[in-house]
């Protein structure tokens, strides 16, 4: 039977092959995800055997990976927030960036508790694999998530995520588009936390996207239109009927966009204030924008 050593020696030459730059590093993820473990267990055991059947399963992985494949769908699972979310092609891959809106929303909610703003009724616009409603479900108490999306796969996934993180009774899901997806309910419910995701790549963003992406990932989940800022429009044009002062609304937007969405925001005449909040590389990624 394969070791480990070897296994990885050969997924490593393969991978480099491929043109992937961390090679080594990637085998070992790969491994490590199959195996249910973590990197350290690979490394110190590297000379334990493989079976037959998880060699096999191993060298599919690595091919597939050649080819591109995110490492996230070939193992059907990524981490968010500390949290393991089941992915599969539905879905976009959360990405480490979105995490920003977990941290505002939290401090947010933090700032209300301390005013007696006990109950939080947030809404998560373009859910996907539901990593962000299911994440403020579990870290804020008592909130009540509504979670939207136009994609029936992807709320299916967001309700097993839900479910495997055991706040399915804190997380509604709603299929439509947009806010215009609340319309049929009456009365109409109110939000006084706001976050979304939406998609913001333009047409011509999408014609460079790399292979890794644009072959496998949910182009419509990354469509923003001609300028990459239809979901921005779809979500502000509604924004004013579902929002319950105090409110926060917490938007992730692309590269370039600060200048154009902030001016969408301030036409509607709801917020008191407009912030960005910078991502790791320094451009602006997060909107946060309070309506008093």
């Amino acid at each position: 039977m394969t070791t480990i050593e070897e296994a990885l020696q050969r997924a490593s030459f393969r991978l480099k092959k491929a043109g992937l730059a961390q090679a080594r590093i990637e085998a070992e993820i790969l491994l490590a995800g199959l195996m249910k473990t973590d990197r350290l267990q690979i490394i110190l055991n590297r000379k334990w055997k493989l079976s037959p059947e998880m060699n096999t399963l191993y060298q599919d992985a690595v091919e597939k990976r050649c080819a591109l494949e995110p490492t996230a769908y070939i193992l059907g699972e990524k981490y968010f927030y500390g949290y393991r979310f089941s992915i599969n092609k539905s879905v976009l891959i959360p990405r480490p960036e979105t995490e920003m809106l977990i941290e505002r929303a939290l401090h947010w909610s933090t700032l209300q508790k301390q005013k007696d703003l006990t109950k939080i009724r947030c809404i998560d616009i373009g859910t996907g694999s539901g990593a962000l409603a299911v994440t403020l479900a579990l870290k804020i108490a008592g909130i009540e998530v509504w979670a939207v999306d136009i994609s029936s796969d992807a709320l299916e996934l967001a309700r097993q995520n839900a479910a495997e993180h055991r706040v399915l009774d804190k997380v509604k899901l709603v299929q439509g588009s947009y806010l215009s997806a609340l319309r049929c309910f009456k009365p109409r419910p109110l939000f006084n936390l706001v976050v979304s995701n939406p998609p913001y790549l333009s047409h011509q963003d999408l014609d460079i996207l790399p292979r890794g992406i644009k072959d496998y990932e949910p182009l419509e989940a990354l469509n923003g239109g001609a300028d990459g800022l239809d979901g921005y429009r779809a979500i502000l044009k509604e924004l004013s009927g579902f929002v319950q002062k105090p409110a926060l609304v917490l938007l992730e937007i692309g590269a370039g966009q600060k200048d154009a969405v902030e001016e969408m925001c301030l036409q509607t005449g709801l917020f008191s204030t407009i912030t960005f909040n910078q991502d790791l590389a320094g451009h602006p990624r997060v909107l946060e924008g309070e309506i008093a």
